[in-house]
């Protein structure tokens, strides 16, 4: 059949997971094509509530393969202790296949994350610290270790002594911490490669021969089009590609194969860390009455727990990101959580050094922007449970019908409860 990508239009926190999850029913396979643990997809099915942060959201379908691409941070006790979790709650033990070119986040990412979220103090980029920054430095500094070296000890031990030349100069010099043991190292990879030799495999020949074979693929995005390093708010953006395009490197197959990209974005605006962010509500009072109302419990995030940063839907933002990801369609979700507001404020435009502008600038011209709010009537009702359509409110209809017009893509999907099942289809 084809790649089907469920991506972020935003900040991240859109609701991916869940979208994922109820798509793919009709899947054959489900894809984490890039980012590590840093960030988590939170779900909620009949085996409970769940935040995946390493595993696919395939995992609850029996017919589903579930595969980590090599564009993947893989920290392995993470994989580990995720998938105990998932199995200790009564999820059978599900169908998972690892790249053999995956490349693997180490403790010293983790350490050197945290050290230099540290020395940086103030002007921190609002790290979780999980290494994801230290990881794909090394990675395209040809210094990161994949699985597949993981068979060669000799070799590995080589490459980890030019590893420990390297870091312990940046370890003892700079953030005068202790250096770095290569034999320590060593043998942490021994028990990384015990614990995932099993799942190994060439997932990019898997997948296109799946591809060939007529199955379906649903490529699994983290965060969203802002946090993307090139087309996001440089430099607080996370250090993957968080675009649809990706899915094809960092899966390993051809990009004709993606056909259609699902676009999420959330009915109102959230943000992950930090960075430009013109819609944010800046009333603390009015910003937390909607942060406890997102989501199955709150805007706080699924991996770290923060309190979310939250604004009003962001035309501008999400037109952008829907155009950078090449959306075919959108999943508005989390829907229900306007239920309480008399009226919604919605940013239609930015104003930047006195002119009005719709389309999305680069990071010095975020900072000088405010947001061009238009007012449109809340339905000031609870609308979950709702199936259909035509059975939501007018003026909720009228919102959403609003929004599809100002970022030119089709809405199919609205999201109006955190469960698999509460979804309207248009």
């Amino acid at each position: 059949m084809s790649v089907k990508a469920i991506v972020g239009a935003n900040w991240g926190d859109e609701g991916k997971g869940k979208i994922t999850d109820a798509l793919a029913q009709e899947a054959d396979i489900v894809l984490r094509f890039q980012g590590g643990a840093n960030a988590g997809h939170t779900i909620i099915n009949s085996y409970g509530r769940f935040a995946l942060h390493l595993l696919p959201s395939g995992i609850f379908s029996k017919n589903i393969t579930n595969v980590i691409g090599s564009g993947v941070a893989l920290h392995v006790p993470s994989f580990v202790k995720e998938l105990e979790s998932v199995v200790g709650q009564g999820v059978p033990t599900p169908n998972i296949l690892i790249s053999d070119r995956v490349q693997l986040l180490m403790p010293y990412h983790i350490l050197q994350d945290s050290y230099e979220e540290a020395r940086l103090a103030g002007k921190a980029f609002g790290s979780t610290k999980s290494g994801i920054a230290p990881f794909y430095s090394d990675k395209y500094a040809k210094i990161g270790i994949q699985a597949c070296e993981l068979f060669d000890e000799d070799a590995l031990a080589e490459k980890l002594e030019n590893i420990c030349t390297l870091k312990n100069v940046l370890f003892t010099q700079l953030y005068h911490k202790e250096a770095l043991k290569a034999e320590e190292l060593l043998e942490t990879l021994r028990e990384y490669r015990e614990a995932i030799a099993p799942y190994l495999c060439d997932t990019g020949a898997f997948l296109t021969n799946a591809l060939k074979e007529g199955k379906t693929v649903l490529a699994e995005g983290q965060l969203g089009s802002l946090k993307d390093p090139d087309q996001g708010i440089y430099p607080m953006v996370t250090s993957s590609h968080t675009t649809a395009a990706y899915s094809a490197v960092g899966g390993g197959f051809p990009p004709f194969e993606i056909k259609d990209i699902v676009t999420v974005t959330k009915a109102y605006s959230s943000a992950v860390g930090a960075g430009e962010f013109v819609s944010e509500i800046l009333d603390e009072a009015a910003a937390e009455e909607l942060r406890k109302r997102g989501g199955d419990k709150g805007e706080y995030g699924a991996t770290t727990g923060r309190p979310r940063r939250v604004g009003w839907f962001d035309t501008v933002a999400t037109r952008y990101g829907c155009r950078v990801q090449g959306a075919t369609e959108v999943a508005l979700t989390v829907l229900d959580a306007l239920g309480y507001l008399d009226e919604i404020p919605v940013c239609v435009g930015y104003k930047l050094d006195g002119t009005v502008i719709r389309d999305f600038p680069t990071t010095p011209e975020l900072k000088r922007c405010k947001p061009v709010l238009k007012m449109l009537p809340g339905w000031k009702t609870d609308i979950r449970g709702i199936r259909r359509y035509e059975e939501l409110p007018e003026n909720c209809r009228a919102y959403i019908e609003f929004i599809e017009k100002e970022i030119e893509v089709p809405i199919t999907i609205v999201s109006n409860g955190p469960g698999r099942e509460e979804l309207i289809y248009r």
